[in-house]
């Protein structure tokens, strides 16, 4: 699986790519917006991958997909679709790197996403989540055209999310 755009090379995760899952799962936005992981060694990294990527792509045939500059093969981000617990509809999400924020690769990458993944599966809508306070995830969410629904609060958590619907129909 390889979508490419302009700028950007988006393909599935490999064992390979465990330092730059260290890396992202570290950043304090990711921490901050996300939520702390637990990757605290390339180990924990690999098992990460194996854990919660790969079955992914076996079940649904989607999940999260690494996010490389095509000019320097740097790995800068990651976009995708996921199932979650407490979710009726397809979640998709975002994270980049510090040094690779508000240059447009999130939109870049994501809207290259959705509009793949429509192709493949018949999706009546897609769902996204965010931190209320995550003006940037927001932004990014209504440009691609989801719509704030409702403050929802997903099993075995205890913050408040923001949930926009993308209806495809």
């Amino acid at each position: 699986m390889k979508i490419t755009t302009d700028r950007l090379l988006i393909t599935r995760f490999t064992l390979e790519d465990a330092p730059f899952v260290f890396e992202l799962l570290n950043t304090p936005a990711w921490i901050q917006n996300i939520g702390d992981r637990g990757i605290h060694k390339l180990d924990d990294a690999r098992n990460y991958i194996t854990e919660k990527y790969f079955p992914c792509y076996e079940k649904d045939g989607f999940g999260a997909y690494k996010v490389i500059l095509k000019d320097s093969g740097e790995t800068i981000g990651t976009t995708g679709f996921f199932r979650r617990e407490g979710l009726d509809d397809v979640d998709a999400g975002f994270a980049f790197l510090p040094d690779y924020e508000g240059f447009g690769y999130a939109y870049e990458s994501t809207r290259a996403v959705l509009d793949y993944e429509l192709e493949r599966h018949d999706f009546e809508k897609i769902l996204a989540i965010t931190l209320p306070a995550n003006q940037r995830s927001i932004n990014l969410l209504e440009r691609l055209g989801f719509v704030y629904d409702k403050i929802i609060r997903l099993p075995n958590d205890d913050e408040d999310l923001a949930l926009y619907v993308l209806n495809i129909n």
